[in-house]
């Protein structure tokens, strides 16, 4: 084995930390990659096959009209030196100002058969950073947080608060009956719940989810949520339908959040365990898959 590991420190080396030199990066990760922004050269994306602008709403109410760059009152910025590598953006208070990429072609969106996965890092204690009220690092949806939308969120009541992957297809998909959110059976709802998660101050938390069969009108679609590495639960048997216009989808970021964001990607399939773990492993991040390319 000692011998297998040497040959392949070789070719690893510049993809994976040495912890991870026998496992070899899976392969068309560059490929698959749709989105980054590493904050390392500034606010916009550092490769994008859309718009590359990040734009800043006055809130997060709909329709969602931004401008290019980050909110006026100096409630985001660029955080030198603090990211996972280089550089990253630090949420100072929550604030009604939502920052958002547009989806349009750095989402693979597919009204047929679509898979895909998202990946971010945030560092933060939440019972100690956050302020009272949900909080939502990550939302990606034309509509409303319950109406064909992916999130990640923190709980608001509980201590310490659950950090939670929904799954929200078309309302009228998930909650045919139009049940209001209380009345709806928990262990019904379209996500997954981690009562203890792993964050603190000291350490960034690789977050990632993944999904597969959307929209295919079978139910058949899965999505997996891990963290720094380890899969939390899936959300499986079912029929996903999002009905996006992709020209109008946001993903949303740092909503009502206090803490360090950083390193946020998108690549078009669903990867595999094995996969999230070489991106978690990555000696120099996401960014390394464009050097790779180059």
């Amino acid at each position: 084995m000692q011998s297998v590991c040497l040959a392949l420190a070789g070719i690893c080396q510049t993809w994976l930390s040495p912890a991870d030199l026998c496992a070899a990066p899976a392969a068309g990760l560059t490929e698959s990659l749709t989105f980054f922004a590493g904050f390392d050269k500034g606010v916009n994306a550092t490769f994008a096959r859309g718009d590359a602008l990040i734009y800043t709403a006055k809130d997060i109410t709909a329709p969602r009209v931004g401008t290019p760059g980050l909110p006026a009152d100096g409630s985001v910025s660029i955080a030198k030196g603090e990211g996972v590598h280089g550089d990253a953006l630090r949420f100072h208070k929550k604030s009604q100002a939502i920052v958002f990429y547009k989806a349009a072609q750095n989402m693979d969106y597919r009204a047929s058969g679509w898979n895909g996965t998202v990946s971010l890092w945030l560092k933060l204690s939440p019972d100690e950073d956050l302020e009272p009220g949900y909080c939502d690092p990550l939302q990606i949806t034309p509509r409303d947080w319950n109406d064909a939308c992916f999130f990640v969120d923190f709980s608001k009541d509980e201590k310490p608060r659950h950090f939670r992957l929904g799954v929200f297809s078309d309302s009228k998909s998930w909650n045919p009956e139009g049940l209001k959110w209380e009345a709806f059976p928990e262990a019904q709802r379209p996500m997954v719940t981690v009562t203890q998660p792993p964050f603190r101050r000291d350490r960034w938390t690789h977050v990632a989810f993944t999904f597969e069969n959307f929209n295919t009108a079978k139910k058949d679609a899965s999505a997996w949520f891990y963290l720094d590495g380890k899969l939390q639960g899936e959300l499986k048997g079912k029929s996903q339908t999002f009905t996006w216009d992709i020209d109008k989808t946001l993903i949303m970021f740092g909503i009502y959040y206090t803490g360090l964001f950083d390193e946020l990607a998108v690549f078009n399939r669903r990867l595999s365990a094995s996969e999230v773990e070489s991106i978690r492993g990555l000696r120099r991040g996401v960014g390394e898959l464009l050097k790779k390319a180059d």
